[in-house]
């Protein structure tokens, strides 16, 4: 380990979206199996660390106030686990300030991004020397979106979605994000889906990637991703928050290429031909009234990286 270990530590980590999410069947142990393809936009939180004599949360930016501070933080969490494994004399607990740009409750797994930019914090922050193979041990603990969270760029996510596979996929996408004022609970959504499947929800077919979704990643090509996009938990989401079926059919009207729900809502994400396609949808958006709040990003792009490390 390192002799001069920094004083503080910052990490940037982005958003997701789903592209493609096959919802299987309800597990023994209350989860569902899932196939789904991870994309990383960017939309990005900043996650700095700081030794302090105890655990703390602070948090900034536009979401602050929907954020918990206290012990039930993922980022938390994250610190105490990664303290507990990494065996580093260094490790000790830690201010995390988080400057919040990912929607809360938005299907975007801006909590989850938190406790993997949280796990690449610390490892710097304590001199651990960068070891994956416990930061994934560790992210698989914590939830399901955390893994991707360190990796980004397009991947597949199966298990629940912990285990991941990176995409070989072309091109680089435009979208219209659309965040709602209303959150949707992760675990309300899937239960909605329950719902919906009655009987069948327990004997629903093993999910696996679509055909259609890989040959468009492969090829490059915005119509055919457009049109393969796909979201089990749309519908549940929609029923219960049913002005996103307002917001998609303006977004398609306004010339979107292809619209989906991110994972479990309520953020919903516009596929656009460019640049310009994009500023259009945006201002179409806003002007109608249909969306207060737009936010333009591309993907995909890194997962979680250190940009700053302050010395003593």
């Amino acid at each position: 380990m390192s002799s001069a270990l920094p004083s503080s530590v910052t990490v940037r980590v982005p958003a997701k979206i789903n592209l493609e999410l096959v919802v299987g069947p309800l597990r023994p142990d209350g989860y569902h199996d899932l196939s789904t393809v991870f994309h990383a936009v960017s939309v990005f939180d900043e996650v700095t660390v700081t030794p302090a004599p105890a655990w703390s949360v602070q948090v900034s930016g536009p979401y602050a106030d929907l954020v918990p501070v206290g012990d039930d933080n993922l980022v938390v969490r994250a610190g105490r686990l990664l303290a507990e494994r990494c065996g580093a004399a260094e490790a000790g607990p830690a201010l995390v300030h988080i400057a919040k740009e990912i929607p809360v409750a938005g299907g975007m797994a801006g909590g989850s991004a938190d406790a993997a930019a949280t796990l690449v914090a610390l490892d710097h922050l304590w001199g651990v020397g960068g070891r994956r193979d416990l930061w994934d041990e560790c992210a698989a603990e914590l939830g399901s979106d955390v893994n991707f969270a360190l990796v980004g760029g397009t991947a597949i996510g199966s298990g629940r979605g912990e285990q991941i596979a990176p995409v070989l996929g072309r091109g680089r996408y435009h979208w219209v994000l659309v965040p709602s004022a209303q959150g949707l609970s992760t675990p309300t959504v899937f239960a909605e889906l329950d719902r919906m499947r009655g009987a069948e929800a327990t004997t629903v077919a093993q999910p696996r990637p679509g055909e259609s979704m890989m040959q468009a990643l492969r090829s490059g090509e915005v119509e055919a991703l457009a049109a393969a996009l796909r979201n089990d938990l749309q519908e549940p989401a929609c029923v219960l928050q049913p002005r996103l079926r307002e917001v998609v059919a303006a977004g398609q009207e306004f010339g979107a290429l292809g619209a989906v729900v991110s994972g479990s809502g309520p953020t919903v994400a516009f596929l656009v031909d460019g640049p310009e396609g994009a500023l259009d949808l945006a201002v179409a958006l806003t002007a109608s009234g249909v969306a207060d709040e737009v936010v333009r990003a591309v993907g995909p792009v890194h997962g979680a990286h250190v940009v700053t490390s302050a010395t003593p």
